[in-house]
């Protein structure tokens, strides 16, 4: 599994959820991926970490940087992220009392609110990583 990892198929589609922090992201090497995801809450310390993520993602260029806003309760919330991550794509999963309920009940809010606030944002987020990117494994570069 880990080789194919490494030298990916055309048609290969690998999503890693990585520790929290930058401490990954700094030993990445350039195009390693074809989309980061820099979860932020609207937290200052999810803010700091995520801000030195995407500050770090775009010097090493390891791939095209998505803001993920996370638990968002507030229309203030997402607007302060988006003025904090200007330039960014962002997307955003709302705060859900569902998903801590599955959570907690051990099932995926999938099964079992499937039309939940939290799971149609998500879905959002799948539909946006199937979209065709260019990257060195593309044959429309």
């Amino acid at each position: 599994m880990l080789e194919e990892i490494e030298t990916p198929t055309p048609d290969a589609f690998v999503l890693a959820d990585l520790e929290a922090g930058v401490g990954t992201l700094s030993r990445m090497a350039e195009n390693h991926v074809d989309y980061l995801f820099a979860i932020v809450e609207p937290a200052e310390k999810s803010i700091q970490v995520a801000r030195r993520a995407v500050e770090m993602a775009k010097k090493s260029n390891v791939g095209k940087v998505i803001v993920l806003a996370n638990r968002i309760r507030e229309t203030a919330h997402l607007k302060m992220l988006k003025d904090l991550f200007p330039g960014e794509e962002i997307m955003m999963i709302p705060f859900d009392r569902a998903i801590e309920d599955a959570d907690r009940a051990g099932v995926a809010p999938i099964d079992s609110a499937p039309d939940s606030p939290g799971v149609n944002a998500f879905e959002a987020v799948v539909e946006r990583l199937l979209k065709p990117v260019k990257s060195r494994y593309s044959k429309n570069k």
